[in-house]
């Protein structure tokens, strides 16, 4: 099972880091911090070592926002502010649909 400590950040050309996933089910998440996305703290870093929250969102193979499935009480397809362990429990629920 893939969590975190897996993904492949890279620079973003606006700033900051980012990291996109597709599962074998065809659902990929996507995990950004900078001074624009929804993360802690709001500035171009270069690590993701370097912040504790991030921003995440989630689609399906079709580009089809899927992030209020796993999440319903999410107020937006993009999610503010995920921490480590959130973003684990995310990336599990992921791999169990």
């Amino acid at each position: 099972m893939l969590i975190f400590k897996d993904l492949k950040f890279k620079k973003r050309d606006m700033g900051g880091v980012g990291a996109t996933h597709t599962f074998d089910n065809g659902i990929t998440i996507s995990v950004q911090a900078g001074s624009g996305p929804y993360s802690t703290p709001r500035e171009n870093l270069t690590s993701p070592d370097d912040f504790v929250s991030f921003e995440v969102a989630m689609w399906d193979e079709d580009r089809e926002w899927v992030t209020k499935e796993f999440v319903p009480d999410a107020g937006d397809d993009v999610l503010g502010w995920q921490d480590r362990d959130e973003i684990n429990a995310l990336m599990l629920l992921i791999q169990d649909k």
